[in-house]
Order: C-alpha cells, then sequence, then structure tokens
C-alpha cells in the first residue's frame, strides 16, 4: 500500500486531524523562506499531539547541521528531510549526528535535473522528487514530468512522488510512477497555511484505494 505524506503543517489542530485521517507522515516546515515555516514550540506541540505510528518529518534547506540536529532532538522528530542544496556528505551527517532516517528532495525540471540523484544513493534513506519551480523550494503545487520519476526508480531507492498533487490527480500519479509514498502541501489546503479536511480525508482514501 502507497503511504501518504501531509506535508507543511502549521498548527496542531491540522495536526491532530491528519493523524485522525491515517496518514503515515506528516510534514513540520522549518524553512526560513517558506510560507509554511513554523517555529520549534509549536512543532513540539504538534509531536506531543501525534500518535505512535506517525512519523513526524522535520523539512530543513541548507541549515547549519549543528542547528538541524538541535531542532531534531527538541522536537522529537522520527525523519529528516533535506529539501536544499545538501551535498551527500551533508547528509551522512544529518544521519550520524540525528540517528534519524534522511529523504533527500530534488526538483526535477528536465533529464539534466536527475543526474545528480544517483550521486546520494549511498547517503539517503529515501528520495523524494519534486517540481521545480524557479524561486521556491516546494510546495509551489506544480507537477512534472512523471515519467522522469521512473527513471529515478531504476536506482532501486524508495521514492516520495511530490509535486503538485492533490485528490484529483493522485490516482493517476500512483498508477503511472508506483511510488514508496505519496507527498502533499498545498494539494490539500484551503489557504496557505490551514489544511482542508475534506481535501485531506479524499487524498488519503483514494491512495489507500491503491
Amino acid at each position: 500500500m502507497v503511504k501518504v505524506k501531509i506535508c507543511g503543517v502549521t498548527v496542531v489542530d491540522d495536526a491532530v486531524l491528519v493523524a485522525s485521517l491515517g496518514a503515515d507522515y506528516v510534514g513540520l516546515n522549518f524553512v526560513k523562506e517558506s510560507q509554511r515555516k513554523i517555529s520549534v514550540k509549536m512543532a513540539k506541540e504538534m509531536t506531543a499531539k501525534m500518535p505512535s505510528f506517525i512519523q513526524t518529518v522535520g523539512v530543513f534547506a541548507d541549515e547549519a547541521i549543528e542547528e538541524l540536529a538541535k531542532t531534531a532532538k527538541k522536537t522529537g522528530l522520527k525523519m529528516v528531510q533535506l529539501h536544499g542544496s545538501e551535498t551527500p556528505e551533508y547528509c551522512r551527517q544529518a544521519k550520524e549526528l540525528t540517528g534519524l532516517p534522511v529523504i533527500k528532495s530534488f526538483r526535477i525540471s528536465d533529464e539534466a535535473s536527475i543526474e545528480p540523484v544517483a550521486g546520494y544513493a549511498d547517503s539517503v534513506d529515501y528520495f523524494l522528487l519534486d517540481a521545480y519551480v524557479e524561486g521556491e523550494p516546494g510546495g509551489t503545487g506544480q507537477t512534472f514530468n512523471w515519467d522522469l520519476a521512473l527513471k529515478v526508480k531504476d536506482l532501486n531507492k524508495q521514492i516520495f512522488l511530490a509535486g503538485g498533487l492533490n485528490p484529483d490527480n493522485v490516482k493517476e500519479a500512483i498508477e503511472k510512477v508506483m511510488p514508496f509514498a505519496v507527498d502533499v502541501a498545498s494539494g490539500v489546503e484551503r489557504l496557505p497555511r490551514r489544511k482542508d479536511f475534506d481535501k485531506m480525508n479524499k487524498f488519503i482514501r483514494t491512495a489507500r484505494g491503491l
């Protein structure tokens, strides 16, 4: 069964809804430039409310490695997602310092954009494929050519598929790519920082149905 990650949750009420709907992962964003950034205090409040089956994923981009490790410990994260220009060595250090699984995100636009991915195969636990939009770290609501995701699957690494997914296209995405997990942020929002119960419910039920 394909797993589901709801990313960019910003308030406790929405985090509780994500858990009640049976998602597998909830993404907590610590990227300074992101409109979905939350504080360490808020993250601690959310993780305290999460049942044990939910994997809390901290999203970072080019964060100082010591600060990342400190935030992961303070907030009780269960996974780390690196969404910037982190090197394979940085990814290895993040795993060692936190003791947590690492997801490395790649912004995909064309054949050339998937070439660096292979260099991370020995440094991370998962790949996350997102759409490339100039000046935006993610959560843009834009899709990318899923044929490129199929090429990344040849590296035999489990993939989180992101980039413009929503309740209406997640079925097609799963049938095309068969990823380990699907990842959604803006596609289940009613406002830029608030999730929509009905959209999340439909997204998760559709993904689970496959």
